[in-house]
């Protein structure tokens, strides 16, 4: 199997942006809106690649790219729930 060097560099340039800072009026609600779009798009997007393999349309390379990008970002979504849970509990045990 060939590995497609402009769709590599074509994934990385979309997912790029997903690491760059976002500065806007709004703040942070702003960023985690813009983040939980991504995420949504990204499981969409692996989800469509899934359906067109099964399909016979789509090569088995563009599946796998699909399902670790899809990995990627629901082991990325959990540590953050972790993070925000911990830090939650770190506040539940402050004395008031």
């Amino acid at each position: 199997m060939e590995l497609n060097s402009l769709n590599a560099i074509q994934n990385y340039t979309s997912a790029k942006p997903a690491t760059t800072p976002v500065e806007s009026e709004e703040g942070a609600f702003a960023a985690l809106k813009g983040v939980a779009g991504d995420f949504a798009s990204t499981l969409a997007k692996s989800e469509q690649i899934a359906q067109s393999n099964m399909m016979g349309n789509a090569d088995p390379h563009a599946l796998v790219q699909a399902l670790a990008q899809t990995e990627l970002a629901v082991e990325t979504a959990v540590n953050v729930r972790n993070k925000v849970v911990e830090a939650y509990q770190e506040i539940l045990r402050m004395p008031v």
